[in-house]
């Protein structure tokens, strides 16, 4: 038994010497992974096209990506022929394209009116595709044209937005060191930006939305419109104001503001037909007992609101009554 040992101990010396691993592997195919995320968009006269090259294949290597073939081109003939549409779409410039996020701009002039269909296809090395992503089918319009009289002006409940005709727009807004960004697609006339703080800077842009079916179009920007709204605008006058008189007071009460920044009230009074004029200091509550008061004289009283940065309102409708 030790004889035969000694015997095989060569053999496994020159194995190990000689690096062996195991089989040898197959040839990679090299078939890229499809793409499965094409999408078109148009801004004014350019189709702005979107989709992901995979970095691997299908086998989880790295990619060799020798050519994206990306197509477009309208079809009308029925029924729809896929290899007929490849035949007569259009070959799109991809030299420069590499694996990762894709973007192409295309001129729309010679399809706007029509219905174009896209497709992409990727080759590695090897000459191995991985076959046509989904078709996408967008209509091409006239270029839209930015809206007319785009503007801001601060109000009480925010930043309002007006334009000139009716239509649907894409809002952008920025704020301090914060680049512009969508914050609405909204319709009409003009649209209120109630998420805004007085005394901020704000700056405001917009694009004209048309929709056609699946398909989406906008202009170019507006120029930007900057605006640091101030809290100028007053509270509410108070209401309900009413006056009642006792044995040595006259009793006010009215109804409480509804304001987050409200401060107070003032309150103001007459003597008979005389000037009204403003009775102590500011209040925190809807109501008053004035016992600064005289027997068979009649009295006239007003209350304003003041919020924190000052803003009065104007005064509410006197009322009046009489100590016996």
């Amino acid at each position: 038994m030790p004889a035969r040992r000694s015997l095989l101990a060569p053999f496994a010396l020159l194995l190990a010497g000689c690096g062996y691993v195991g089989d040898p592997l197959p040839p990679t195919l090299d078939i890229p992974r499809r793409v499965t995320d094409l999408r078109v968009r148009q801004r004014a006269d350019r189709l702005l096209v979107d989709f992901t090259i995979p970095e691997l294949t299908t086998e989880g290597l790295a990619l060799g990506l020798a050519k994206v073939d990306l197509r477009a081109g309208p079809y009308t003939r029925e029924p729809f022929d896929a290899e007929a549409w490849a035949a007569g779409a259009r070959p799109l410039d991809t030299s420069n394209l590499k694996p990762g996020p894709a973007h192409l701009e295309v001129d729309a002039g010679a399809w706007i009116g029509r219905e174009v269909f896209w497709r992409v296809r990727l080759f590695g090395h090897k000459g191995r595709d991985s076959g046509w992503s989904d078709f996408v089918a967008f209509r091409v319009v006239p270029p839209p044209q930015p809206p007319a009289g785009f503007g801001a002006e601060a109000t009480a409940e925010g930043v309002r937005l007006s334009w000139t005709e009716e239509t649907t727009l894409r809002i952008l807004r920025g704020s301090g060191k914060q680049p512009p960004a969508d914050v609405a697609t909204v319709s009409g006339r003009g649209w209120l930006d109630s998420n805004v703080r007085f005394g901020e800077t704000y700056e405001y842009a917009a694009r004209t939305v048309i929709r056609s079916g699946e398909s989406t179009a906008t202009s170019e920007l507006t120029a930007p419109v900057v605006i640091t709204p101030l809290d100028t605008f007053p509270p509410a006058v108070p209401q309900a104001l009413a006056a009642l008189a006792a044995s040595s007071s006259i009793e006010l009460t009215w109804e409480q503001n509804t304001e987050s920044d409200l401060r107070g009230y003032y309150v103001y009074r007459a003597v008979g037909d005389g000037e009204f004029e403003r009775l102590g200091d500011l209040r925190q509550v809807p109501g008053l007992s004035d016992r600064d008061v005289k027997p068979a004289t009649r009295y006239r009283y007003s209350v304003s609101a003041v919020d924190r940065n000052g803003n009065q309102s104007a005064r509410s409708a006197p009322v009046e009554a009489s100590m016996p």
